[in-house]
């Protein structure tokens, strides 16, 4: 398993072995030895599952009071995920990193609590799949606009239309008038 911090070091994208022949292929995406070594110790208390059709976008997603630390990666399709970092101590606090995570390409995607995570559907479905570090809170649930000018995320937007959202994505803030950490 090979680990590679992102733009935003404790971001990190993780590509497993993958071990194939003409019968399939077996993958190991969770070893916690393995990726407390690389820097990763964390205690996993949630698995969630979601299928996406293509041009729909989930996010900019965080819970104040109970961050999650998210590994995210997809069984089927293809995503643009982003990562935003809501740190104000951080040194690349209001900055984001994006990676295709592909059904092909097997990559995953470790965000630590203090992000704020989305998706973007590229192929004609996705299926994505996280583990998370603390359980949801709803009342802890905010939610930054996808398209919030000061943050400027390039989205891959499929012909350049607006994509789907839900109603409660739909009324997302922008960063500068968002609750953030310390």
């Amino acid at each position: 398993m090979e680990f590679m911090p992102a733009r935003i070091p404790d971001v990190v994208v993780i590509k497993p072995e993958v071990f194939g022949d003409d019968r399939g292929f077996f993958m190991e995406t969770w070893e916690a030895r393995r990726f407390a070594k690389a820097g990763i110790d964390v205690e996993f208390v949630q698995d969630n599952h979601s299928k996406s059709s293509q041009g729909v976008l989930r996010g900019l997603h965080y819970q104040i009071r109970r961050p999650q630390g998210k590994l995210v990666r997809v069984v089927a399709g293809e995503v643009f995920d982003v990562a935003v970092d809501l740190r104000r101590s951080s040194g690349t606090f209001g900055m984001w990193v994006g990676s295709f995570l592909s059904a092909d390409n097997r990559r995953m995607l470790w965000i630590p609590p203090g992000f704020a995570h989305g998706f973007y559907v590229t192929s004609i479905s996705t299926e994505f799949v996280y583990k998370c570090s603390a359980f949801y809170a709803p009342e802890d649930e905010r939610s930054i606009v996808w398209n919030d000018p000061d943050l400027a995320i390039d989205w891959p937007l499929i012909n350049g239309k607006p994509p789907t959202v839900s109603q409660k994505d739909s009324q997302g803030i922008s960063l500068k008038d968002a609750e953030t950490y310390p």
